[in-house]
């Protein structure tokens, strides 16, 4: 079977951690052929033990490390925008959206970090394909802040929120209920063991080394949800699966490499226009399971911290601005275009690095643009010499 599906891995660590997805697919019974990999990585990391890898497992994949991902834009003639794509931040998860991109032959995408690792009950892969393709009734759930804590199942237990969320919108009231999908455009898998937190809750948690010392495990997590239209969740990279047709709207925004500082918002908002645009065009964002186990190396949380303070305030009123665009787009692309228009023409001088906002809109057309640069080139096929992965 050719691959139809492509698995971005960002990684400058525990690379060998796709080792346990591709062992879960052959216990489950699930077809590797279909998959074919994509480490993006950094010139200082090993990339030809990662090559090594892909062919002692029997799997179709690529590494891109810097200087690979700038021959990749060479050959594409796309090196004018290569830096959207910032340097040595987990946002070059979007190389991996370009390579999609330029790649017709992939019609699904899966995001899987390099800290996780699948629960052995799931049928990782299975799991969300299910859901990509599911149709029929689903916990759907929202709250009078219209904000949805994707931890909210057992909340009342461990007082959660994931990182990404509002601080405007804890202490909500949730309902819950019935709804049937028909169009799941994306699966976002749930994560036990350290909980997906920023940095000022790690701290209220007290722990100094980023971990948190309260952990979620499979009990508080009991099956899949929506959250409704008109509400928002937050959206993390480290498990999620997808549907082609959202890549042009669910660039990994340009976090850490910018002037005001901005780091660590890049699924989160991404999530953010993704929800927005799924809204505006009738689809669905399915969450839950499968879970995997997400084992966090320890580093300081004050580091982290440093890197989100300059967009916490941003980060609060985001929604705001993209609520109400977008509504008569036939597709991402036009909801995308809208939202960017929203944030690269607005005055956000009110708000500290509100510059930000105008940064990140003037990027999101960048990379509509790119897209259509990439996909004009047609089929890129990676050459075999290890040089020009």
């Amino acid at each position: 079977m050719a691959a139809d599906t492509c698995v971005v891995v960002p990684t400058i660590r525990e690379f060998d951690c796709v080792r346990a997805y591709f062992e879960n697919a052959r216990r489950h019974g699930f077809d590797l052929d279909r998959l074919h990999v994509v480490f993006v990585t950094e010139d200082f990391c090993d990339a030809d033990a990662m090559r090594s890898l892909l062919d002692e497992e029997g799997v179709s994949g690529a590494v891109f490390d810097g200087s690979a991902r700038e021959a990749w834009f060479e050959r594409v003639g796309a090196s004018e925008y290569a830096d959207l794509i910032p340097a040595a931040s987990h946002a070059q998860t979007s190389f991996g959206l370009l390579y999609m991109w330029a790649n017709p032959r992939f019609e699904y995408g899966f995001f899987v970090d390099d800290d996780t690792l699948p629960h052995p009950e799931f049928d990782f892969f299975g799991r969300h394909f299910e859901n990509l393709r599911y149709e029929g009734e689903v916990e759907s759930v929202r709250s009078d802040e219209r904000w949805v804590n994707v931890l909210y199942q057992n909340a009342e237990e461990h007082g959660l929120y994931p990182r990404g969320y509002p601080y405007g919108a804890m202490g909500e009231t949730v309902e819950t209920g019935t709804t049937r999908v028909d169009d799941v455009v994306a699966s976002q898998g749930l994560w036990t063991n350290v909980p997906d937190l920023d940095a000022v809750r790690i701290l209220m948690d007290g722990d100094l080394r980023g971990q948190a010392r309260t952990r979620t495990s499979a009990a508080d997590y009991d099956g899949e949800f929506v959250a409704e239209p008109g509400q928002y969740l937050t959206v993390c990279s480290m498990n999620l699966a997808f549907r082609r047709e959202v890549i042009p709207a669910f660039y990994q925004l340009p976090m850490d490499d910018n002037p005001w500082n901005v780091g660590r918002f890049d699924d989160i908002w991404s999530g953010v226009f993704l929800k927005r645009a799924a809204d505006a065009l009738g689809k669905e964002i399915l969450n839950g399971y499968p879970l995997c186990e997400h084992n966090k190396a320890p580093r300081s949380t004050f580091d982290d911290l440093n890197d989100e303070v300059p967009g916490l305030e941003l980060n609060e009123h985001l929604w705001t601005v993209v609520d109400d665009v977008g509504g008569d787009a036939d597709d991402f692309a036009e909801a995308f275009a809208a939202m960017a228009d929203a944030l690269a023409t607005g005055d956000w001088s009110d708000y500290t690095n509100g510059g930000f906002y105008t940064h990140v809109g003037e990027a999101m057309h960048d990379w509509l643009d790119r897209l259509a640069v990439v996909e004009d080139a047609g089929t890129v096929h990676t050459p075999p010499a290890a040089a020009d992965d």
